[in-house]
């Protein structure tokens, strides 16, 4: 009896320590956002495996890969396509790495907008904050959006594979992605640790999903020889080069890694950000490389009629290619239902991750309604008006697909443009301060309000050092500035209007009518990250 009150004692003693030690974490990560100048408003629910779970899913890479990858086989072919990954896999983690020093410098939802603040020359940070986030904006919401697409319309493919009689129609499509915009709808605003902890479950099926296809699709096809994976090339756009046509397919390899900032526009719900959002970034390239180039391998040596697998009346090879595997409907569709489920189950990550960028953009006063969009639920903890609004976007959107089969590509392109021209501003930024030796290795002020506009920038946890440092940024922006000028290409020579990429038209549009705001009303109001924490 004794033994066992003592061991009671020891584990309540155990229990008070863990709480303790969280709760000390908890006070330190709330401190370093308020020399940041922003209260803490949201729960910190995510650890280490959960915002891991999150970072990799919605990367995606092998995911990725399969449901996009037809533009590369046609310009690139496929040996072009396992080089174009690789240019991908090793910008992307160029990429990884600043991105990882400046969250680790600045670990708050805003993310990029944040960081061009704190980077930009004091005379001009407003502006180029301002045109960061509305490219970060759309590039988000249109990734959301195109995630859905792909969930909609490969529900529709798989029933055409199990039903060739199907009558496949654009509406029923849009509903399906109604559908599953709903489920990430409703998880979402369950707030709590629903998320999180579904989010630990996904990241398994992730990886163990990648082995539930890579296993029958390698024992059961056919094999080609490694010319054809490694040396064929193919310039199905009729561009004026090989090389020409192999970076124009580049960018959907671009898009399969895109995404690198979702963990950090979770911030402020990560337990210890500075440390823990950078290395689950760090293991997110590493884990969803590894997986994408080893699917990549396999899926181009069991490829096996090239021709039929693109013109699939699904809309997508790679489940002509399961089926040429298997040689069954039954099988073709449990592998198809892997994808399906990851697809579907992703969706709520990019949500969170959308819904955050512009919350945090709405607090900061740079949205038309900020009052509106930047309300956090006191019940729930979590902004469900910008959940909503995103949900709502990707709802319109959706409608698209009525009236045109070729818009989830655009969408695709305004993702990618979006996105990583946010990253390119903040990449340059950091380049041009490393250069000058702006960023301060320590700082013995504790008190003091760092890493805001104005302010001392200080190196966080992360950070890569001297020469390295130094060569790492400037890869970065030089992949990023190649992956930026291409998303807006065509994927053909001489293109008819309905072959056209629209991309450029609409993050156009959207820089356009951002500068309009901006002189009209944001100029009034937005002033960059706005200091709301009294220290």
């Amino acid at each position: 009896m004794a033994a066992y009150e003592m061991k009671s004692h020891n584990a309540s003693v155990v229990s008070r320590g863990e709480a303790r030690s969280s709760e000390s974490v908890h006070e330190r990560d709330n401190a370093h956002l308020q020399r940041m100048g922003k209260k803490p408003v949201l729960k910190r629910n995510f650890g280490i495996l959960s915002i891991l779970g999150f970072s990799c899913t919605i990367l995606g890479t092998w995911e990725g890969m399969l449901g996009t990858w037809q533009d590369p086989l046609e310009n690139g072919g496929p040996g072009g396509t396992i080089y174009a990954f690789i240019f991908g896999w090793v910008g992307t983690i160029a990429l990884f790495i600043v991105l990882s020093e400046l969250v680790s410098m600045a670990p708050t939802s805003g993310g990029q907008y944040h960081w061009a603040a704190m980077l930009a020359p004091q005379s001009s940070f407003k502006f180029v904050s301002y045109i960061t986030a509305w490219f970060a904006v759309c590039g988000w919401q249109c990734a959301f959006a195109a995630c859905a697409f792909l969930c909609g319309t490969m529900i529709q493919g798989a029933a055409i594979m199990g039903n060739a009689h199907y009558p496949a129609l654009p509406w029923q499509g849009t509903l399906i992605v109604w559908l599953a915009l709903c489920f990430a709808l409703v998880v979402n605003v369950a707030g709590g640790k629903l998320l999180p902890r579904m989010e630990a479950i996904i990241l398994v099926v992730h990886i163990l999903g990648f082995f539930g296809i890579v296993i029958p699709l390698t024992y059961m096809a056919d094999h080609r020889d490694s010319h054809f994976v490694f040396l064929d090339f193919e310039n199905n756009g009729k561009f004026a080069t090989q090389g020409l046509s192999w970076f124009v397919g580049m960018t959907n390899c671009a898009f399969a890694f895109g995404g690198g900032d979702a963990a950090v526009h979770m911030s402020e719900e990560v337990a210890n950000a500075a440390r823990v959002i950078p290395n689950a970034m760090m293991l997110t390239v590493g884990i969803n490389g590894c997986l994408g180039f080893g699917m990549i391998i396999a899926v181009l040596f069991c490829v096996g009629d090239l021709e039929k697998a693109l013109n699939s009346p699904t809309g997508y090879p790679f489940m002509e290619m399961f089926y040429q595997a298997t040689n069954s409907v039954p099988g073709t569709l449990a592998m198809t239902s892997i994808m399906l489920i990851i697809y579907t189950c992703s969706l709520m990550g990019l949500l969170a991750a959308a819904s955050r960028q512009f919350w945090s953009f709405s607090r900061d006063r740079g949205v038309p309604g900020w009052r509106w969009w930047s309300q956090i639920s006191p019940s729930r903890q979590v902004p469900i008006n910008a959940i909503i609004l995103t949900v709502i976007v990707s709802t319109l959107l959706a409608l698209i697909n009525i009236g045109s089969s070729v818009a989830l590509s655009d969408i695709l392109s305004m993702a990618v443009t979006g996105v990583y021209l946010s990253y390119l501003m903040v990449a340059v930024l950091l380049l041009i301060r490393r250069l000058r030796g702006e960023v301060t290795h320590s700082n013995d002020a504790e008190d003091d309000v760092v890493n805001v506009p104005g302010a001392k920038l200080v190196w966080g946890p992360f950070h890569c050092p001297g020469i390295w440092g130094v060569l790492v940024n400037t890869y970065a922006v030089m992949y990023l500035s190649i992956v930026v000028f291409f998303s807006v290409w065509p994927s053909k020579m001489n293109p008819k209007y309905d072959e056209m990429n629209y991309a450029v038209v609409g993050v156009g549009s959207v820089f356009i009518l951002s500068v309009v705001y901006y002189f009209v009303r944001a100029r009034h109001i937005y002033a960059g990250p706005v200091v709301e924490a009294s220290l």
